[in-house]
């Protein structure tokens, strides 16, 4: 029946989707979110967390790979479809912010944008530090960029020896201009083993309750600042007078630093996958 639809192409080699199969997908993806209470689950999870907008892809991208490919694309697509031309777009690193520039598709028409790694580099993973990513995202857009080549954690005396290179001090000029931000929100707990800290000051952060990190300050559930460490990139004064702003996190696991990013500004929207969104809704509840 698909095939005389023209949907599904059946060969020697195996079965694969028309161009008009696509189309159709894309077309019943908002029938298949309603069916799946996915529509219902948005707006009770907006109006929990009080925030702007909110969108669920099914499933639990921990666990499974199409989850989390399809949480890149839904990101990737949100960015294409929000930002205009002459915008400076800021860039985290990790995991979550290098499968959305994976997933990012090839535009045949440029866009006239600067991407820019919001913050320094965390880790030794090239290929989620945030200059990677967002050399990869302006390259598929047809775009701009700019790279932030210092690590995210030198110190006072440090930085001040590093402004004085025009490169790294043209890099921070734009990030203190850039008026639309995608960051991955992440986890307390993991961001603090990243860096390396102390492992007294990792214990008594957790012992404080603080559950997320954003921008090296680390806060508990109800977006109280717990500590803040000093990184170079986005302030967080900046983050909360950006005009555009998206997160993006999935699995369950994180849960509670959505919740707690959540609260440092309603202005905002969040992507996240199905099994996170039950478990804020179970956390609030519980609360």
């Amino acid at each position: 029946m698909l095939k005389k639809q023209g949907l599904l192409e059946i060969e020697l080699s195996g079965m694969h989707i028309t161009e008009n199969g696509k189309i159709l997908i894309d077309a019943l993806y908002d029938v298949y979110n309603k069916l799946k209470g996915i529509i219902d689950l948005q707006k009770k999870l907006e109006d929990a967390l009080s925030i702007k907008k909110i969108i669920i892809v099914p499933g639990n991208s921990t666990e499974y790979e199409l989850t989390l490919k399809e949480m890149g694309k839904i990101t990737s697509s949100s960015i294409i479809n929000s930002i205009q031309s002459n915008d400076i777009v800021g860039i985290t690193g990790g995991s979550t912010m290098a499968n959305v520039a994976d997933q990012m598709p090839q535009l045949d028409k440029p866009l006239d944008v600067l991407i820019i790694p919001a913050r320094g580099g965390i880790g030794s993973d090239l290929e989620t530090q945030a200059n990677a990513i967002a050399a990869k995202m302006a390259h598929k857009l047809g775009g701009k960029y700019k790279l932030l080549n210092v690590p995210d954690s030198l110190g006072r005396e440090a930085l001040e020896m590093v402004m004085k290179n025009d490169e790294i001090k043209e890099s921070i000029d734009s990030i203190n201009d850039l008026n639309f931000l995608v960051f991955g929100i992440g986890r307390a707990d993991t961001m603090a083993y990243r860096r390396k800290l102390p492992k007294e000051r990792i214990e008594c952060l957790l012992n404080s309750g603080a559950v997320a990190e954003a921008f090296g300050h680390y806060f508990d559930i109800n977006g109280n600042e717990i500590w803040e460490y000093e990184t170079i990139g986005i302030s967080i004064e900046k983050y909360k007078s950006t005009k555009d702003v998206i997160g993006v996190a999935g699995g369950a696991e994180k849960a509670e630093a959505i919740i707690a990013v959540s609260s440092l500004r309603k202005d905002i929207t969040i992507i996240t996958d199905e099994s996170a969104a039950k478990k804020i809704l179970e956390l609030l509840y519980m609360n």
